[in-house]
């Protein structure tokens, strides 16, 4: 059994269901062909970051013309197809042109220069745009100064075209959720068939990136919520390293979890995005990088033959939650061999499942400290500055923040004492004992691996707004509580869903699981879009 089988994992990679989008969920025969084969003809269609830097290096777009491509593209289609995007952002044409003249003058900030970009409505930027994490207790705020990751995007040159929606406080409320719901951005859908979940809790970018709504994506994750809707959106996904991403200026739900990371189309984009974020830091909770240094060439680990004599570790313990996706996953492992890996099948965690309960006791824990920190730097005037007036402010608009469902994790977290209890500690003690010590480190070292691989999730689940999600499986929890790195590349397609396979590291080797990814991915070819996927 997949350990992310507690019923209340799908707080940490799913979202919630709105009251409105209920009444318009398309059926199968509205999210058909027609609308997917128009949105196909679009003039960027298929083009990665290589291709569009090309374009703007010899003149053939400007950054200005890819921006106004997207905004439209956005502006025609969003709403009528998978309601992603929660904001656009206001100067991102001036910003655009901006960055236009200064490639004229001869000056290139960096390989993301020109490009569009699309973060996580969960990401601070100090601009005209707000930052809410779907909440209607912050539909006001507008943050005073660019999270990290947003100031790294915008000296590499990237334009932050806007905000997408997400599963509401990232979805860090309730129990019993829908994923991509929030108040303030309605129900996300997913690009493959728009009666299915987008996952979350980043279910906007996952579903605005399949949508070419932008060249690249940013998402965040504490548990899953960057694999899962890379998973079910068809998207390579990257959740970093704790620590290789600053998580300064992002809403928090825990901070021995949280970061942020890529959700793009191929894994080229994912490293050049990556390249761009990456930024070593020694926040409280994070990974120290090894003394000896680490790879931080994640563009030149890009190589057709990275996979050649690595020795690749199958986690069977983590496969068996539909049986399709596993035929895939034995596919993918002798596609895997054909590329000259050493495959290890089976490496054993026996850890598993053991820390579901200690992984929610600290994640409550943080929960209540990490984001009374965030809201006491709103203004006095805002309607909620502490968690206990946030579940105040939904109890008074019960009809509009809570619907369907209820905020029993905000309740139970609120009753949470200081990081200082030693319930806390012993938690967090347990978590890191057993997803690392007794469980990544040890496999690792007993079978001397390069990687960890395994299906990443089930196939899209059903929307459904009284049930909450009905959650298909997957194993985001071991990498995610061990916060070492993780992988979803695409591996396949169940009926017209895509599925994706794992690719799990030790610290700091992202650069190692890119070349992987790239391989297997580059010999498989396994994308379709969602304009071709009947």
């Amino acid at each position: 059994m997949s350990q992310n089988h507690d019923p209340r994992r799908r707080d940490f990679i799913a979202g919630t269901a709105a009251l409105a989008a209920a009444s318009t969920l398309p059926n199968a025969a509205q999210a058909g062909h027609g609308e997917h084969a128009h949105l196909g003809e679009f003039e960027l269609a298929g083009k990665d970051r290589e291709a569009l830097t090309l374009g703007l290096q010899n003149g053939e777009y400007t950054a200005l013309g890819l921006t106004r491509a997207y905004l439209e593209r956005i502006q025609a289609h969003d709403v009528r197809t998978v309601n992603a995007v929660i904001e656009l952002n206001p100067d991102a044409e001036a910003i655009a042109a901006a960055l236009d003249a200064e490639r004229k003058a001869g000056q290139v900030r960096g390989p993301l220069h020109g490009l569009p970009v699309l973060i996580k409505d969960n990401i601070d930027t100090g601009d005209r745009m707000h930052t809410t994490a779907g909440s209607l207790a912050l539909s006001d705020w507008r943050a005073p100064v660019d999270a990290p990751v947003a100031a790294s995007l915008r000296a590499a040159g990237a334009v932050i075209l806007g905000k997408t929606n997400l599963s509401e406080w990232a979805n860090a409320r309730s129990t019993r959720s829908t994923s991509g719901w929030s108040a303030r951005g309605g129900q996300t859908t997913n690009a493959y068939d728009r009666t299915r979940s987008p996952s979350g809790s980043s279910s906007g970018t996952g579903a605005a990136i399949a949508m070419e709504f932008a060249a690249l994506g940013i998402g965040t994750e504490t548990d899953g919520s960057i694999i899962s809707p890379a998973n079910a959106n068809g998207l390579v996904g990257l959740k970093p390293t704790l620590g290789l991403v600053p998580r300064t200026g992002i809403i928090p739900i825990a901070h021995s979890q949280d970061t942020a990371g890529p959700m793009t189309r191929s894994v080229a984009d994912a490293a050049a995005l990556l390249a761009a974020i990456a930024q070593p830091n020694n926040e409280p909770g994070t990974i120290a990088p090894p003394a000896s240094g680490f790879d931080r060439n994640y563009l030149g680990a890009l190589k057709a033959r990275a996979a050649q004599g690595a020795r690749i570790g199958v986690a069977r313990g983590l496969f068996g939650f539909h049986p399709e996706v596993d035929k895939l996953a034995d596919q993918a492992i002798r596609a895997l061999k054909e590329l000259g890996a050493e495959i290890i099948d089976e490496v054993k965690i026996d850890t598993l499942g053991q820390f579901d309960e200690s992984e929610f006791e600290v994640l409550s824990y943080e929960l209540k400290a990490d984001l009374n920190a965030y809201l006491s730097r709103l203004p006095v005037t805002a309607p909620a500055r502490t968690l206990a007036q946030l579940i105040e402010f939904n109890r008074a608009r019960a009809t509009l923040e809570m619907p369907l469902f209820a905020q029993e994790w905000f309740e139970s977290a609120e009753a949470k004492g200081a990081l200082t209890d030693q319930a806390y500690r012993d938690a967090l003690e347990k978590n890191h004992e057993l997803s690392r010590a007794k469980g990544l480190d040890a496999a690792f070292a007993a079978h001397r691996l390069d990687a960890l691989i395994a299906p990443s999730g089930g196939p899209a689940w059903l929307i459904d707004t009284i049930n909450g999600d009905q959650y298909s499986g997957g194993n985001t929890s071991l990498a995610a509580v061990a916060g070492y790195p993780h992988l979803t590349v695409r591996m396949g397609f169940v009926r017209h869903l895509p599925v994706g396979l794992s690719f799990m590291g030790l610290p700091y080797s992202e650069a190692k699981l890119l070349g992987l990814g790239y391989a297997f991915e580059q010999a498989t070819k396994a994308r379709r879009s969602p304009f071709h996927s009947r």
